[in-house]
This record gives structure tokens, sequence and C-alpha cells, in this order.
């Protein structure tokens, strides 16, 4: 595809569901490069000002919409309204930061109230979202769903749960849909993340091993890594889930 992007109703849209300035921006500019429109949706109306700006320098057409993440209800007129923007939507990926929005449990004090703080943000609201484009992504015979997790998604650890059941439950439901949409032409994949993520500016770092008091113990990874691992995701889609790194450092 051409690394410029025209401004066309048929050029492919992907929303970044917890757009920001790590791994959020890293898959725009990505998904950007290769032709894609781009919605920006967080919380916050200034950094996602911020990051379109940026990536018009770069010749990609984007828009923020905010809104939040934490409420299922909130998405039908979000969809609504990036539809009227874009006309049309081809990707999503979900991958707002988990770590410092819900924060951690161990298992032993985990309650209903804090699960299910979890469970609206990280299971509850990316399954609405799913539902909300899905008619149109198989009536079309194209497109994908893309959710990003931390390792405590695929790998239990001590004193770290509240997020992980609640990724846990999602990364089970993306591999029922990546089964279910095998004909389709629908791709649904998880990228699962065992290392902190960090760009130049440490203003812009992330934290995806769930444990950021622990992070001398894992590996690092420039967002723009990760972005490519979605970009080969998207037009590989011959696994479910990918990893980084391959082999998951243990809990």
């Amino acid at each position: 595809m051409s690394s410029t992007i025209a401004s066309s109703s048929t050029a492919p849209v992907i929303v970044v569901f917890g757009a920001g300035p790590g791994l959020g921006a890293s898959i725009a500019r990505r998904f950007g490069k290769e032709g894609f429109r781009v919605a920006l949706v967080g919380r916050r109306q200034a950094p996602l000002n911020e990051l379109a700006v940026a990536l018009k320098a770069d010749s990609v057409e984007a828009a923020p919409f905010t809104a939040d993440l934490s409420d299922p209800a909130q998405v039908p007129a979000l969809i609504a309204n990036i539809r009227e923007r874009f006309g049309r939507i081809d990707v999503v990926e979900y991958g707002p930061a988990s770590a410092g929005e819900q924060g951690f449990t161990p298992a032993t004090q985990l309650d209903a109230a804090a699960l299910e703080k979890s469970t609206r943000f990280l299971l509850l609201t990316p399954v609405e979202i799913v539902r909300a484009v899905l008619p149109e992504l198989t009536e079309r015979g194209t497109g994908a769903i893309l959710v990003t997790h931390g390792m405590s998604a695929a790998i239990a650890m001590p004193f770290l749960s509240g997020t992980g059941p609640a990724m846990s439950a999602m990364r089970n439901y993306i591999y029922s849909l990546n089964g279910e949409l095998k004909d389709t032409g629908v791709y649904a994949g998880t990228l699962t993340i065992g290392a902190l993520i960090v760009r130049e500016d440490a203003a812009s770092n992330e934290t995806f091993p769930d444990d950021a008091e622990a992070a001398g113990a894992f590996p690092t990874v420039h967002p723009d890594v990760l972005a490519d691992l979605y970009w080969d995701m998207y037009t590989q889609r011959d696994a479910a889930e990918r990893t980084y790194p391959e082999s998951l450092p243990t809990a």
C-alpha cells in the first residue's frame, strides 16, 4: 500500500482503543504507513489531539474520540460517531494499559467489587466493541479484531490478580472468536506482552509484565517492534496469539 494516505472514504480505518504516546501511537503509525486512516480513542482530549496532529505530520489521517472504556454502555454511540466520521471500520485494536488504571490485588484479597471493575474495562467493553463492528466486517469478508494483553492473561501471577482473571477471560474469548471466524475473511488475535514497553522519552513508557517493581527481571521492547508484530498478525493471520518475547518470562 501507499506510504501516504489519501483522504478517501474507501481507505481502510483502524480504531486504536486506549491510544497513547507508546504502543497506541506506534500501532497508529504502522497501520497509517500502510494506507489506513486512524480513529484514536482515549479518555483525555488533549493527548489525543496532540497524537492526531503528530500523525498528520507523518501523512496519516487521524481523528480523536473521547470515551470512558470502563463503561460498556458508551460503545454503541462511540462506534456510531467513528462511522459517521470515517464511513467505515476495518480493524480494531483494544489495548488500554491496565496496570495503572485498574491496579492489582492478591488473589487472597480479591473481591467482587475489584473484579467487576477490571471485568468491565478488560472484558465487557471489548466484547461490546466486537459485537458492534463484527456485522460490518463479516459482510465485507475482511478486517481484524486485535487485543493487547499483559502476561498475566496467560500466566497466573501470585499477588497480581484482579486484572489477570479478566484478561484471561478475554483471551479465551479471542481464541474462540478466531476459530469461529476462520472461514469468513475476518481475523481475531491477541498479542500477549511479557516485556516493559519503552521509548526514548521516559514519559511514554508503559509496563505490561504487570509488575513495574520487577522491571529488572523482564526484557524491554520498543513499541514499534510490537506494532510490527501486529502488522504481521494482521497480514499473516496464522495464529490466534503471538507473544513477546516468543517465550514469556515465568511468574
